[in-house]
């Protein structure tokens, strides 16, 4: 069916169903985080106390200087395709090859020569050149974006780190 043809058959109804693109204007410094929040995943959140719980991680475990993280089972992003760990190796791989992945603070970048192994679709090693006692911490400020978002031109910020970010 068409945009068109679903616009009328909207209104003829009398309701209005959203169609195309949704362009934010907000020059609000923060909006980005905003944004972000609500359109990726992040393997940790934080209760109303503070304290460190699974969103889109399950559990993790150390071994040695190597975070296990159990990838939770289930997740879908707003585009429908499935959260593996293949999306969190993808992120995490994109996001290192930026200058400053964090620019509201270097805390929350990963040491440079930390590597990712994904063991099946739903677990992924992070071996830490050294401990790392920050790293679930640093998981809150780590997200987790569809495929979409690093292919698609125009999804999300694909050109972010080189300059032509659109956000």
């Amino acid at each position: 069916m068409s945009a068109e043809a679903v616009r009328d058959a909207a209104s003829k109804q009398g309701r209005r169903t959203p169609v195309g693109t949704v362009n934010v204007v907000d020059p609000h410094p923060l909006n980005w985080l905003y944004i972000t929040w609500n359109t990726m995943e992040e393997p940790v959140r934080t209760d109303e106390k503070g304290n460190i719980a699974g969103a889109a991680m399950e559990d993790s475990f150390w071994e040695g200087a190597t975070l296990v993280v159990k990838v939770r089972e289930g997740v879908r992003f707003q585009d429908g395709t499935t959260l593996t760990a293949h999306s969190v190796r993808r992120a995490f791989d994109e996001v290192q090859k930026w200058k400053a992945p964090h620019p509201p603070g270097t805390y929350l970048n990963f040491h440079p020569d930390t590597t990712v192994d994904v063991t099946d679709d739903y677990t992924i090693r992070f071996n830490f050149p050294e401990p790392d006692g920050l790293a679930l911490a640093k998981f809150r400020g780590f997200h987790i974006p569809s495929e979409r978002f690093w292919e698609e031109e125009g999804f999300g910020y694909r050109k972010l780190g080189t300059g032509e970010g659109h956000w």
